[in-house]
């Protein structure tokens, strides 16, 4: 993406020649028009598709699974509201200050007009933003070693050290079942986290330039110069401002980059002038130079068509196999998820969703009756196994940092606990691993201590329920899992006092409350009868407890040595 904006913004600026026949101050609105035309039009098409969708002209239209989104009043192309509200509000801006512009040069008296707010919040934003503080942390971090402190964590990389920033209070927060978030709050902690000091210089550097040609910008009139550095102003402005608080998106550097060409001074071209500065070289009177730049240009763009196509073609084979799902048709959703991963193997999303259609359909198999299963079947199984492990297996390792794919390992083992040996204890090594690299998410603990409970281990399972309640007290599963643990440990009283606690975190008026008021009798049964129950505020929550996979057969397939998550990738 930033590549591609590199080189937009290289062709603008090197597009920027003017004949010697304007002024300098109509050199500049020429040169602004020439590159705003096309993107004027752009941006007119993408508002009447929005005020087109937002009646939705298609509700009543049976489309097919696929083109369901087309119904969506908040469709957009741009890919989602708050970006195309940023998008469309800084051509409103920019629109406004010209108008004002050209109408103050050419010193007409018109009455001043309020503009107001240039776009308004877009109804039913539910996009979630990431704690501003938090994403501070991260951006510190990153300090902690020479290494991430000059180079940064990686590119798409910040959702490893989000995990490791997280805090106490974000389990209190609404936000608190998103376990990370892939970008940060703020455009230039995203750059200095991703890409360190490094990065961070480039990318101010880029802003420095485009202040000072805010600040010192060609001659004119004073008229004229105010007028241009009032506009450029408002740009600066509106861009810094989304720089600082909005996360990166496509829209905002695609901005960025234009606003760096909107600030250019164009170049003056005097053909009659001899003594002009700038001197035109025919590279066909150097044949050597000439033949070499055409053929490094030919190899870059057949190099660059032919990447951006394998790209193009992993995203259409992977929404095909999405539309596969919806069909329920398992033939169209595996091939054309291997096809994806055959054209670009180095997606982690790609692996975990192909990860998982392999272990539903060794589930699927394994649900059968045992008298149903052949020996075909025992064999498919195992190879359907043996595939889900090896692709999740696959995308941690092309990002061990990310905790979400160690988890996605882990609920491959635990899916297959009753069907392969030795899957528990590689379970409960994967869960570990991600507890490693998430230590904040009590998630990780509550479905680690599901392993344990399972497993009949109760001493573990109340060791991990007890550290997932530490760090959410007010979640009522990990209350009621708690409370089960430590019933099947005979601990009754501790038991009913969890229960008790999990009663005041769920509604009234839900199942969940009659189905924990049922369990919190049974154990006051346990109790002497002075033994009372506490009863208090009631928030909502689910209660479940830990189930094992329901497919099960003997004997249990054996897996190799290669399917346990310390085995390396062959």
């Amino acid at each position: 993406m930033l590549f591609s904006l590199i080189v937009l913004y290289f062709y603008l600026s090197r597009n920027n020649k003017t004949m010697k026949q304007f002024s300098p101050e109509a050199e500049q609105v020429h040169f602004r028009a020439s590159n705003l035309t096309i993107l004027n039009i752009s941006c007119f098409v993408l508002s009447l598709i929005t005020i087109i969708f937002f009646f939705q002209p298609l509700k009543n239209v049976n489309l097919p699974q696929s083109l369901q989104f087309l119904k969506n009043p908040q469709f957009t192309p741009i890919g989602n509201q708050l970006d195309l509200a940023i998008f469309l509000g800084f051509w409103v801006v920019y629109g406004l200050t010209v108008i004002l512009g050209r109408t103050r040069q050419s010193a007409r008296t018109t009455p001043e007009s309020d503009s107001g707010q240039p776009y308004g919040q877009p109804t039913g934003l539910s996009l979630q933003l990431p704690p501003f503080h938090l994403s501070w942390y991260a951006a510190i971090e990153t300090l902690k070693t020479p290494l991430t402190a000059l180079f940064g964590v990686g590119v798409d990389n910040f959702a490893s050290i989000f995990t490791r920033v997280k805090d106490f209070a974000y389990n209190q927060s609404s936000l608190w079942q998103i376990n990370s978030f892939a970008v940060s709050r703020s455009t230039l902690l995203h750059v200095f986290t991703e890409t360190g000091l490094f990065g961070l210089l480039a990318f101010g550097l880029l802003i420095a330039s485009l202040l000072r040609k805010t600040i010192v910008y060609g001659q004119g009139s004073a008229l004229s110069l105010q007028t241009r550095n009032n506009t450029n102003k408002f740009i600066i402005f509106y861009i810094l401002f989304f720089i600082l608080f909005f996360p990166p998106s496509l829209p905002i550097f695609f901005l960025f980059f234009m606003a760096l060409v909107l600030n250019l001074k164009p170049q003056t071209l005097n053909l009659d002038d001899t003594t002009s500065e700038i001197k035109i070289f025919n590279l066909s009177d150097f044949m050597p130079i000439y033949i070499g730049v055409l053929t490094v240009s030919f190899l870059f763009i057949a190099g660059a068509g032919y990447l951006l196509g394998r790209s193009y073609a992993t995203e259409y084979y992977f929404k095909k196999s999405l539309d596969g799902f919806a069909k329920n048709d398992a033939k169209q959703v595996y091939d054309n998820m291997r096809q994806a991963i055959i054209l670009n193997p180095y997606i982690e999303r790609f692996r975990i969703n192909f990860s998982q259609t392999n272990l539903l359909i060794a589930n699927n198999l394994a649900s059968k009756k045992p008298e149903e299963i052949t020996d075909q079947d025992r064999q498919n199984i195992s190879q359907g196994i043996q595939a889900a492990i090896a692709e999740a297996k696959t995308a941690v390792s092309l990002n061990p940092q990310k905790a979400n794919n160690w988890e996605n390992l882990a609920i491959v083992y635990r899916n297959i606990l009753n069907v392969a040996q030795g899957a528990d204890v590689w379970t409960i090594s994967a869960y570990q691993r991600a507890i490693v690299t998430d230590p904040q998410n009590p998630i990780y603990r509550l479905n680690l201590g599901g392993v344990y409970y399972s497993l009949a281990n109760y001493e573990e399972a109340v060791k991990w329920f007890e550290q997932a309640v530490g760090l959410k007290p007010d979640w009522a599963n990990s209350h009621y899992n708690l409370a089960w643990a430590l019933y099947q440990r005979k601990d009754y009283q501790r038991a009913t006092s969890e229960m008790q606690n999990a009663s005041q975190l769920v509604d009234p008026k839900s199942e969940d409350f009659q189905k924990v008021q049922k369990d919190l009798e049974e154990f006051k049964k346990m109790l002497p009868k002075e033994e009372a129950t506490a009863e208090g505020e009631l928030k909502p929550g689910e209660l479940s407890l830990p189930t094992p996979p329901v497919a099960t057969f003997e004997p249990k397939i054996k897996l190799p040595e290669e399917a346990s998550p310390g085995a390396s990738q062959p």
